[in-house]
């Protein structure tokens, strides 16, 4: 990475999970293998792209340098590349330079950089291809940060790996790193989770909100600025319906359709005015929002009627309203009323429409937006996936 700023994909656990007619709370009642997936299915990292198709096929684009398109090779790709030729792809997540999925058969895969343990299999050698965590079939979703991943169990249980210096892995700082998947606690009742820079963010089947690790520009919601190593209940709500983890800032969606958003605020990416925000500060008072993803310094959220909105760090043309202009409040890109709350923001972001179309923009340096180039757009462009 040439820049000091990194990021968790804001593919995010809750992207897909706030859908249909109001929101339909991820995951609430223990993870279920028969149920739809509650993750989206496109994943943006650092400077790549994922996405699942319909049919369960993965293609990934962009930065590859260190494996994380997962095509077997390091080579950069400016369009999309099939990774395998498997058709059991359930639901991805990609962190700063590396991606896991899960299959419809509960196997958990990653492959990417590993420097820090964050694949999960056991070493610190990169993966150019996935290679599966464990053995296990229990696998729901996963979250990949920028050197930790978070997953959750069918049987409600929360595991992470990979680095831990500000205790991100929940474990109460016992180990620096993990190569392997460490069990949060002993809670059986976990249903969504999100990896941010160096914290972590989780909710639990009855609506609570948890958060652990780095906390030094609020980002955990607990009024501290300083860390915590294992997870702590953000407020007294029971209504959060999932969670989405930026660099070091963190958004969530209420089942009443609030947004809520604290920590960094250097770009306006909590869609309010002001400075840092250490608790949880709801972000303009609309009661319509489906989803949100949270990116570097970037957020998008998706409403009812189907418009897309963004906010904050608009360097590259993320905020998508053509232009570079930061966004201090939540911004709507176009006109269309198709957007789904199936996306992953960063420096470029990508979203769903309804018809299952594809579009993508902001930085393209590495050939993220897949369209065969390496320019900067400011405006959404679709993306051509293979059949």
């Amino acid at each position: 990475m040439k820049m000091a700023r990194w990021w968790r994909s804001a593919g995010t656990v809750l992207a897909a999970a706030l859908m249909s007619a109001g929101i339909t709370v991820a995951g609430i009642g223990p993870a279920s293998a028969s149920a739809a997936p509650p993750a989206p299915t496109v994943a943006a990292g650092y400077a790549h792209t994922c996405a699942i198709r319909s049919g369960g096929a993965l293609w990934c684009w962009g930065s590859n340098g260190r494996g994380q398109v997962g095509d077997g090779t390091t080579t950069n790709r400016t369009t999309p590349t099939r990774v395998g030729d498997a058709t059991t792809w359930a639901t991805i997540d990609a962190g700063t330079s590396h991606t896991c999925a899960v299959r419809t058969d509960g196997t958990l895969w990653c492959w990417g950089s590993n420097n820090r343990g964050q694949l999960g299999d056991g070493t610190t050698t990169n993966r150019s291809a996935p290679v599966r965590v464990g053995t296990g079939t229990t696998w729901v979703v996963v979250s990949a940060g920028d050197a930790h991943t978070c997953a959750v169990r069918t049987d409600g249980t929360l595991w992470c790996w990979g680095f831990n210096r500000l205790g991100q892995l929940g474990d109460g700082a016992v180990v620096y790193t993990a190569t392997s998947p460490l069990q949060v606690g002993t809670a059986t009742n976990w249903a969504s989770v999100a990896t941010g820079f160096a914290h972590t963010c989780a909710t639990r089947t009855d609506g609570t909100l948890w958060c652990w690790g780095d906390s030094t520009a609020g980002q955990l919601g607990l009024g501290i600025l300083s860390y915590q190593t294992t997870p702590a209940r953000v407020g007294t709500a029971t209504t959060w319906a999932a969670v989405t983890a930026g660099y070091t800032f963190t958004c969530a969606v209420r089942t009443d359709g609030t947004l809520w958003c604290w920590g960094d605020n250097g770009y306006g990416q909590l869609g309010v005015a002001g400075s840092y925000q250490t608790a949880p500060i709801q972000v303009g008072s609309t009661a319509t929002w489906t989803g949100v993803s949270a990116g570097f310094d970037t957020a998008c959220g998706a409403r009812s009627d189907g418009s897309l909105w963004c906010w904050g760090n608009n360097t590259a043309g993320q905020v998508g309203d053509g232009t570079t202009t930061h966004r201090s409040t939540p911004t709507r890109v176009g006109s269309a009323t198709t957007w789904t709350s199936n996306a992953a923001t960063g420096y470029h972001n990508c979203v769903l429409r309804t018809d299952g179309g594809l579009w993508c923009w902001g930085n393209n340096a590495a050939g993220e937006l897949g369209d065969g180039t390496t320019t900067q757009r400011s405006a959404p462009q679709q993306v051509t996936l293979p059949s």
